[in-house]
Order: structure tokens, then C-alpha cells, then sequence
């Protein structure tokens, strides 16, 4: 079994109280966070995480956002926001860019790469915006993608559903103690959604047990 953690976007800007789009209720999800990175370093268990790099002409980027395709100025390119929290710090990461890259020679970095990946993007959906992340997927071969960040209900439901279209054989795991939503009604639901589209949803406790 090849076994990936799927880390979406946990980043200053996003989780901490004093972010410029912070997530209701994402704080709470940091010792899970923390516990996840430590088992998958722990383990041996490839991180591939994404990452929002904005500058101020990404079309996601609004000083009137209208919450749903455009959002305000947030994880802007080299600034404190736009770090990962600590609790998810990656180990020796290789960072993949949103420009295209030539695939055979990107797969054969990645294979040869140990740490862990990040895949950076302009946008909500890591697999419509950086054109190299399903090139990441495809090398890493996974047969079981293991999904948790932020927001459950933008960038995270756009990872499962990729992730599902282009790993369709792959078990699909997501940890419902480490998502959290700006829509807290609306990420509910879509974990009781996911659920019944044979996606497992767990705690992380039932998860590394």
C-alpha cells in the first residue's frame, strides 16, 4: 500500500484567529494537525501538501468579494500569512510552482524526491490551477490519500472531488476532526455527503488506530 496525507492549504492566513481569512473554528483543529504531520513523518507517509500564493492580479483576489469565486486579499506571495503553520511544517519539501513544468521530468523528481511536496496555486482548486499537481498525483501512485485543512468547504471539497476523479481506485480518507468550514452548515453536510459516495470520513483517533 502507498499511503499519502493530503494537507490543503494550512496556512497562517486561514487558521489563526488573526488571519485575513480565517476560518471559524480552524485553531481548534491545530493539535490535530500537529498530531497527523508528526505520524506521517513518524511513518515514513509521503505529505503532499498544498498552498495559496497570491499576488494582487490573481482573479480569486477582491477588494469586493463576492464569497464565492472571489475572496479578499489573502496568503499574499512572501508574506507571513501565506506561511504554513507550524504544526504542519513540512519536511524537506520540494515546491512545485504554478507554471508549467515538463511532466516526465517533474515525475521523475518527485519519485526521487524523500521529503514531502508543495504544490503551490493561485486558486481554490490545486488540480485546475496548478497544472503539474495531478503530474504529482499520477507519480506518487497512491492507493490510499488520506485528506484534511481547510476551508471544508472551498478548497477542500475541490481536493476530494480531484483527487477522486483522478485516483478513482484509491481509498479516500477524510479526517473530520482536522477540516474545518466557513460554512459550518455546509461542511456537515458535505462530510455526511462524502460519506455516502464511499469516501470514509473519520477521526484522526480512528484513523491511526
Amino acid at each position: 500500500m502507498t499511503e499519502i496525507y493530503w494537507d490543503v492549504d494550512t496556512q497562517h492566513d486561514f487558521i489563526a484567529a488573526d488571519g485575513l481569512l480565517a476560518v471559524p473554528g480552524a485553531e481548534s483543529v491545530l493539535p490535530v494537525l500537529a498530531r497527523l504531520t508528526q505520524h506521517a513523518h513518524a511513518h515514513g507517509i509521503r505529505i503532499v501538501a498544498t498552498a495559496d500564493d497570491h499576488d494582487l492580479g490573481h482573479a480569486e483576489i477582491s477588494r469586493v468579494p463576492d464569497w464565492k469565486t472571489t475572496y479578499p486579499p489573502h496568503c499574499m506571495r512572501g508574506t507571513a500569512g501565506q506561511l504554513k503553520v507550524v504544526e504542519t511544517t513540512l519536511r524537506a519539501p520540494l515546491s512545485v510552482h504554478a507554471v508549467p513544468h515538463d511532466a516526465d521530468a517533474l515525475a521523475a523528481a518527485v519519485r526521487a524526491h524523500e521529503g514531502d511536496i508543495l504544490i503551490l496555486k493561485p486558486g481554490t482548486d490545486v488540480f485546475r490551477w496548478n497544472p503539474n499537481a495531478a503530474t504529482v498525483l499520477a507519480a506518487l501512485a497512491p492507493t490510499r490519500i488520506v485528506v484534511y485543512g481547510v476551508a471544508t468547504d472551498v478548497c477542500v471539497v475541490a481536493a476530494v472531488d480531484g483527487l477522486r476523479r483522478l485516483a478513482p481506485d484509491a481509498d479516500l480518507i477524510v479526517v473530520r476532526d482536522a477540516v474545518a468550514a466557513l460554512d459550518a452548515g455546509h461542511g456537515r453536510a458535505l462530510l455526511s455527503e462524502w460519506a455516502t459516495r464511499g469516501i470514509q470520513v473519520m477521526t484522526c483517533e480512528q484513523l491511526l488506530a
